[in-house]
């Protein structure tokens, strides 16, 4: 893990596999996919991002199951022809200079939605499928009613998270990470809001964290060795009765203990959401877990800001700061917010550029160098000794 000294733009090393710098691309369903396969879209979508200076991009939610996915456009990797197209995500990143990870998930409860633009009455014919989940009860207040899964379709639900896991070690990604927030089948084992189990995988935090440690078990064994293993969490449920604090401390410590490498905290996703939202609301999760747990984290929670991200990690509040909503606004905004901070070795300020780029941003540069003019969407070299004495 990092310390005091680090900074946003350093490099970073987790088992076998090096960052570029301390930014991520969260995971964000684009919900176009068609049987699960990524095409064209996916491929600029999460192009761009690679090419705009991303230390780590993290591909949507990607199914193990049919069954799991959250709408009908979700990716998945439960069949050999959802492989190449992502294969081909992955050496676009690779090729310029990024890492990238993909996010591994089963929806439960929450399965068989619409993506955000289809109204109900535009909901297509293979839309619905049934659904599968800790328990029978609906997600919330008129969703689908889900099966609750039994002990025998649970532990053959392993084999489905070990085919996909095999599948992106051929794709050649860097980093997967388990769903284990957000409402999705994972979080429902883990809330005492939604798991009303009475077998061995419900009850008490030891049964409710039972089959969560075992898809991270059987994933880490067959993920390399020398490729981290992120899982992301909803830290607190936000809701009374949820998770806890305390709940996920534990349970991040057992994570740590059968192989996890890293906890993206979040929080909410079952029961309605009782905490404040504002910029960098869920940091003080991913700082209390490293912290306490002693183990990697990941910050997530609108975090939009250069000098916001930068004092995440230089504050050892988390050892990468992810964005999402603001990438989407900005893909290239690794450039900038390096320019805003200073943090270029050699000199060099645009190295984060791919080369067909450089040249013609190195000489707006030197342009407007010479009128004393700042690059739009940064500061100017007097604004940046100033904002950086500000800040002793």
């Amino acid at each position: 893990m990092q310390d005091k000294s680090d900074r946003l733009f350093d490099p970073w090393t987790l088992r076998g596999i090096t960052f570029r710098n301390r930014t991520v691309v969260s995971p964000m369903c684009q919900y176009s996919a068609e049987g699960g396969i990524a095409n064209d879209y996916h491929l600029v979508h999460l192009g761009r991002f690679a090419l705009g200076g991303f230390g780590l991009v993290m591909v949507e939610a990607t199914a193990i199951s049919p069954e799991g996915r959250l709408t009908y456009g979700d990716l998945g990797l439960w069949d050999d022809s959802q492989l190449p197209p992502l294969r081909r995500v992955v050496d676009f990143a690779h090729g310029h200079g990024a890492r990238i990870g993909l996010q591994l998930g089963h929806a439960g409860a929450k399965a068989a939605t619409l993506p955000p633009w289809v109204s109900e009455g535009e909901r297509p014919e293979d839309s619905r499928w049934d659904i599968y989940s800790a328990t029978d009860e609906p997600h919330s207040e008129g969703w689908q009613r889900p099966s609750a899964l039994t002990t025998a379709e649970l532990e053959h639900q392993l084999d489905g998270w070990k085919a996909a896991v095999k599948r992106a070690v051929e794709a050649g990604f860097d980093v997967i990470e388990i769903h284990a927030a957000h409402g999705y089948l994972l979080h429902s084992f883990l809330s005492p809001l939604s798991n009303t189990r009475t077998d061995e995988f419900g009850g008490s935090l030891e049964g409710r964290m039972r089959y969560p440690l075992r898809v991270v078990e059987a994933v880490r064994e067959v993920w390399p060795d020398e490729r981290p293993l992120f899982v992301r969490l909803s830290v607190i449920d936000g809701a009374p009765g949820g998770i806890s604090l305390e709940d996920s401390i534990e349970f991040a410590r057992r994570l740590k203990e059968v192989g996890v490498d890293l906890v993206d905290c979040s929080s909410g996703g079952i029961g309605s959401y009782h905490h404040e939202i504002r910029p960098g609301y869920q940091v003080h999760l991913a700082a209390e877990l490293r912290r306490r747990v002693e183990i990697p984290t990941l910050a997530v929670g609108l975090i939009a800001d250069a000098w916001q991200a930068d004092d995440v990690i230089r504050t050892a509040a988390a050892d990468l700061v992810a964005l999402g909503r603001e990438a989407l606004v900005n893909p290239s905004w690794p450039v900038a917010a390096r320019e805003q901070l200073g943090q270029f070795a050699d000199g060099d300020r645009f190295d984060l550029l791919p080369v067909q780029s450089k040249s013609w941003i190195g000489k707006r540069r030197r342009q407007l160098d010479r009128v004393g003019a700042a690059v739009p969407g940064t500061v100017s070299g007097e604004s940046l000794k100033s904002a950086e004495s500000g800040r002793m």
